[in-house]
């Protein structure tokens, strides 16, 4: 059984449901409530991706609020995957999905100095005040190299899985045509969070 281990970072800004979506995605349950993420929380998700590969997902949910930025860099060592989240009611967490995926190009690379895939998220599209078209995401995702683009609703679990699914599918597209450059699978970027597939904590680094 082969087995992949890929680093996955969450970013966007506060608010937007970066925490609701990992845990979503995790532990498949929704929770109203809302917690500031301070620094980083990390979660582990074990994919069986095929017969003979497992995938493991570490998902690095980054704090949205702007003074936490200037510690992102040691945060998005060793990323394989993004992804960019914001709220479809809110103009300007999307305007600032610009500043996230230039930051992210800029400390976060592939060992042949490319940018790391990125999938842009729509979330809240359940929510009927909406101010973002699709259209201009779709305009905005083409120009600024996203891998795609998709609604999501973490409420209504709409698109959670297959947003991730599509994201993997890309790193491991990605990866295939870089692999002689991979490090070993003992340079594992946090390995004591490799023994718990649904494991959450602080940042290990």
């Amino acid at each position: 059984m082969t087995e992949h281990l890929m680093k996955i970072l969450i970013v966007g800004d506060g608010n937007v449901g970066k925490s609701s979506f990992v845990h979503r995605y995790v532990n498949r349950q929704f929770s109203k409530t809302y917690k500031m993420t301070v620094g980083v929380d990390f979660s582990v998700k074990v994919l069986q991706w095929s017969d003979k590969e497992k995938v493991r997902l570490q998902l690095w949910d980054i704090a949205g609020q702007e003074r936490f930025i200037s510690m992102t860099r040691i945060y998005y060592k060793g990323a394989l995957g993004c992804v960019v989240m914001f709220d479809v009611t809110s103009s300007s967490s999307f305007l600032s999905c610009r500043h996230w995926k230039r930051d992210l190009d800029n400390k976060a690379m592939l060992p042949n100095g490319a940018s790391i895939p990125c999938i842009l998220l729509a979330n809240k599209c359940d929510l009927a005040q909406r101010v973002v078209s699709a259209e201009s995401i779709d305009r905005f995702s083409k120009a600024n190299g996203f891998v795609t683009w998709m609604e999501t609703s973490v409420k209504d679990n709409k698109n959670v899985g297959e947003a991730m699914r599509r994201l993997v599918q890309e790193i491991l597209s990605v990866q295939s045509s870089l692999e002689p450059l991979q490090p070993r699978p003992q340079d594992s970027v946090c390995p004591q969070l490799d023994s718990d597939c649904n494991s959450r904590g602080r940042s290990c680094c």
